[in-house]
């Protein structure tokens, strides 16, 4: 009979809620790139300036969150607040301004042409998708696993 193989400090294993953060933290990545090529069929679209620079941006986060498997508590913490918090923030402050001003949901829904509709559905999936890679990142496995790979 074989023993389980024993857990050292730097245990290499990525647990299931780290792997599945990671899933999610790409598609929200995926969800941010594809509302941007869906801005091009709107009547202001970006400028490939603006184009490239969020290109950049999504590249960087999209390695950051990759070297999540890595174990480095610092990385967790970098993806938490950059992706899950500034980039929440960035998500949500254009719809609660508008809702502040007296935006109306209903009358929104009621005009909206097919392209700001696709923006709309894919920044609730974004949000969804940070919101729960946020909630896996933190659970007591991810925890457990940066933990013993501090100082890697």
């Amino acid at each position: 009979m074989t023993a389980a193989p024993r857990a050292t400090r730097h245990d290499t294993t990525v647990p299931p809620t780290v792997r599945l953060s990671v899933l999610l933290w790409l598609a929200a990545i995926a969800a941010g790139a594809v509302e941007a090529l869906v801005w091009l069929a709107l009547p202001d679209p970006p400028t490939p300036t603006q184009l490239g620079l969020r290109f950049s941006i999504y590249t960087v986060l999209t390695v950051l969150v990759l070297a999540l498997h890595t174990g480095r508590n610092a990385v967790r913490w970098a993806v938490a607040v950059l992706l899950g918090g500034i980039g929440t923030l960035s998500l949500v402050v254009e719809p609660l301004s508008w809702l502040a001003v007296g935006g109306s949901p209903t009358a929104f829904l009621a005009t909206v042409d097919g392209p700001t509709l696709l923006i709309t559905g894919l920044r609730v999936a974004h949000i969804a998708a940070v919101l729960a890679a946020l909630v896996l990142l933190f659970r007591p496995p991810a925890t457990a696993f940066f933990s013993r790979n501090r100082g890697r």
